[in-house]
């Protein structure tokens, strides 16, 4: 349902894909490019399947497997990881039960780290979907994640 809809907003053109498949992906349930999201943009633009998958699979930003309601970027810049995103990663992953790439049981939350969120000065940083947070602490991280475990 949400393909066909994700589609409609946007001219056939390649010029496109890229916003096509962030539509498709931040549109599918669990926030990834299923092979039918694939199949639909390719016969959508008129290009091979393989074309569309090897932009899919070239970009970070996007997932080829399923991932939780709530998609954590922790920032692993030199600035970050000087201010102690290591130790923030290793608290993540405790606490969620998960490695990064991972997506916690309850799919609730997926741990991901990204190269560079350009939020050096609250560093360490990280993002939830589009929400930005920095000057981030182990007890920080915790009301952010009950803040979202609550909005269910």
């Amino acid at each position: 349902m949400y393909r066909e809809q994700t589609l409609k907003k946007f001219n056939p053109a390649l010029d496109n894909i890229l916003y096509i498949l962030h539509d498709l992906q931040d549109n599918n349930p669990e926030h990834y490019l299923a092979k039918e999201d694939i199949r639909a943009c390719a016969d959508y633009l008129e290009v091979p399947y393989s074309y569309v998958h090897s932009v899919a699979s070239f970009y970070t930003m996007f997932s080829l497997k399923p991932r939780g309601r709530y998609i954590i970027r922790l920032c692993d810049s030199p600035p970050c990881h000087l201010m102690g995103s290591q130790s923030l990663l290793d608290y993540l992953k405790k606490s969620l039960d998960v490695k990064v790439g991972e997506t916690t049981k309850d799919k609730m939350f997926t741990l991901e780290l990204t190269s560079c969120l350009g939020a050096c000065g609250v560093a360490p940083a990280m993002m939830i979907n589009e929400e930005m947070f920095g000057n981030l602490t182990p007890a920080a991280v915790d009301a952010i994640l009950e803040k979202r475990r609550k909005e269910l």
